[in-house]
């Protein structure tokens, strides 16, 4: 509990015995009033003055202006017991809200943890702390073991693991060596690290994170306009219902005002619309909380409730289902060994930048002895022809081949086929290919368990890439070959297919697929580390590479949608038959309470739910 919380405690246990002993003693007329009234203002003085405060500046319909008509009244019409029982229980449950709220904004605020307090910057060959908004773009900063980054830039020199938990919810620590990015939130486990800053606090993916979060409660849910939509109306109605009730029927029947007037303040107490006014929004406050825990960070209540209505998911291909990090796959030997064979293309590619040359080399592992190289060409589009120990070896695509005179065989495997010749002789070829992600597999049958429709891929790749990742992980439908602009155009068409409640998702890198996160229903961001426009133009974003977290995050927005519509539903129907009972005089001010105070803590209990939505 926070001070407030505790201060409140100490209040209502005072004046909760100061209730009971003003109830056992046998006090005369006026000095049993002064009694009552002294529990009453200590547990009720803060409820009293925002009620009048709210008068004064226009805003009289509230929740304290309820408590407060219907306690003073009661009051008024002798009823001393029942009025500072009233605003006691009222004040439980405003202790129960404060701390279910506490605990949500705590879940939340977890994350703000990851705010660094300092930067070791290097400075005239001396360390000193600095306020990590003072470090430069170019400036270089020393992270010690146990350290958080404080800001995104490359490893200059050491080696040490780094621990991403408190933005990706997983707690495998990740290796870094000398040329490797880290960005900032991360824990430096082990090791004593050189960094060289690329970006500045405020443009890091830490500050970027923590703006997000902070503005979480901005973008409210349809389920929560509603609530507040509808507390507008109802709170004012029912107050003019309770004076009707007042005065009406002792009118009409010529009966005494007492009993009307304790029924309308009866009325009142029932009527007061804390239930759904605050367990609605910690619904879906606690929602968006237990989802952060998963490294999955919602950007308001209206996408987290959007996501449980989704019907189709659309997937970027590189960098989403496939690392985006090109390997050899397959090396198939005509002539030579595998050994041989990788030995000869790596060299030969040994100068040149090219993926495919970078691949290469990577696969080879050894280091390039450049002496062993002589004359070394490169043909755009086609490949490169170098000299080799004394052999002329050509490496590239099946029309360097063809220009040579080679008679080369197409691979069965899918990827880029790199051709490698030896004299005018086929070595064989060697398979590079982007790799799917472990998780890709698990994840289209997840998302078919969680009610998605359709799943389509959208891939600038080949029809035979694409077809074949499409086909190895089960995905529905496919379409290669496209510009960014022809994502865009795809996805406005999938828009067509869905049904008038649904909401189609798309699933990208950030990179470059803002214009389709935009365009979307739902946009949502693969592998968000380091990636601004990942944060930027998502609407929820994933902290890792792992697409298994889209069903996860449905399955969080479906369970915070059913809590949402329970307490709607309990509090709507409670309130209802008692409200109806108090009409005809059925209930007393003890069954009010219940149903004011009584509803309110069970809806909220039962939205702090929504805080496990992500264990």
């Amino acid at each position: 509990m926070n001070r407030k919380q505790k201060h409140t405690l100490f209040r209502i246990i005072l004046s909760l015995s100061l209730f009971v002993l003003t109830l056992l003693l046998p006090l005369p007329g006026f000095w049993r009033l002064a009694a009552f009234l002294l529990p009453y203002f200590l547990i009720g003085y803060d409820v009293l003055w925002r009620a009048v405060r709210g008068i004064l500046h226009g805003q009289v319909f509230d929740e304290n202006f309820l408590m407060a008509l219907a306690t003073v009244g009661a009051f008024c019409t002798g009823e001393y017991a029942e009025a500072v029982a009233v605003m006691l229980f009222y004040q439980v449950g405003e202790l129960f809200q404060s701390y279910a709220v506490g605990r949500s904004r705590q879940s939340i605020a977890e994350l703000m943890d990851i705010r660094p307090d300092y930067a070791n910057l290097e400075r005239g060959g001396e360390l000193i702390q600095v306020d990590p908004e003072e470090v430069a773009v170019g400036d270089t900063i020393v992270i010690k073991a146990g350290e958080r980054v404080p800001l995104d830039g490359v490893v200059l020199e050491g080696h040490s693991s780094i621990n991403t938990a408190a933005l990706t919810g997983e707690s495998l620590p990740r290796d870094i060596a000398p040329g490797d990015d880290v960005v900032s939130g991360c824990v430096n486990e082990n090791g004593l690290i050189r960094v060289q800053v690329t970006k500045a606090f405020g443009e890091s993916t830490v500050s970027k994170i923590l703006d997000l979060v902070e503005n979480t409660s901005a973008k409210k849910a349809r389920a929560e306009n509603f609530i507040t939509r509808f507390a507008r109306i109802y709170t004012p109605a029912v107050v003019l219902a309770a004076l009707l009730l007042a005065l009406l029927p002792p009118l009409i029947l010529r009966e005494p005002f007492g009993g009307w007037i304790h029924r309308a303040l009866i009325f009142l107490v029932i009527s007061c619309p804390c239930a759904l006014v605050i367990s609605v929004p910690l619904s879906f406050f606690g929602g968006i909380g237990g989802a952060s825990r998963r490294g999955i960070l919602v950007k308001g209540g209206n996408y987290l409730e959007a996501l449980a209505d989704t019907e189709i998911v659309v997937f970027d291909k590189t960098g989403t289902l496939t690392r985006g990090v090109f390997n050899v796959t397959a090396i198939h030997p005509d002539t030579f060994s595998e050994a041989q064979l990788l030995e000869l293309a790596a060299l030969a590619e040994s100068y040149s930048d090219h993926p495919v040359a970078r691949s290469l080399r990577e696969a080879y592992g050894l280091p390039i002895d450049r002496a062993r190289l002589g004359e070394i060409s490169e043909q755009a589009g086609h490949g490169v022809r170098a000299q080799v120990d004394g052999r002329a070896v050509a490496v590239g695509n099946d029309k360097l081949m063809e220009s040579l005179g080679v008679h080369w065989h197409p691979c069965h495997q899918v990827g880029t086929t790199v051709h490698v010749a030896a004299d005018g002789v086929y070595a064989g070829h060697i398979v590079i290919s982007d790799e799917l992600k472990p998780q890709a597999k698990k994840a289209i049958p997840l998302l078919r368990a969680a009610g998605i429709r359709k799943t389509v891929m959208l891939t600038g790749d080949t029809r035979e890439v694409g077809e074949a990742v499409a086909g190895t992980l089960g995905i529905d439908e496919v379409h290669t070959g496209l510009l960014p602009a022809d994502k865009v155009q795809q996805v406005e068409k999938l828009l067509l297919e869905r049904s008038p409640k649904g909401r189609l998702a798309f699933v990208g890198d950030g990179i470059n697929d803002a214009p389709v996160l935009a365009r979307a229903d739902l946009g949502i961001a693969m592998g968000a580390l380091g990636s601004d426009a990942a944060i930027e133009a998502a609407d929820i974003v994933l902290m890792d590479d792992n697409p298994e977290k889209i069903a996860d995050a449905m399955q969080i927005s479906r369970k915070t949608r059913r809590i949402v519509y329970q307490n709607i539903v309990f509090a709507l129907g409670v309130k209802a038959v008692v409200l109806l009972l108090g009409a005809f005089g059925m209930a007393n001010m003890w069954e009010a309470v219940f149903a004011d105070v009584g509803v309110s803590v069970i809806a909220i209990l039962n939205a702090t739910r929504a805080l496990k939505s992500g264990k």
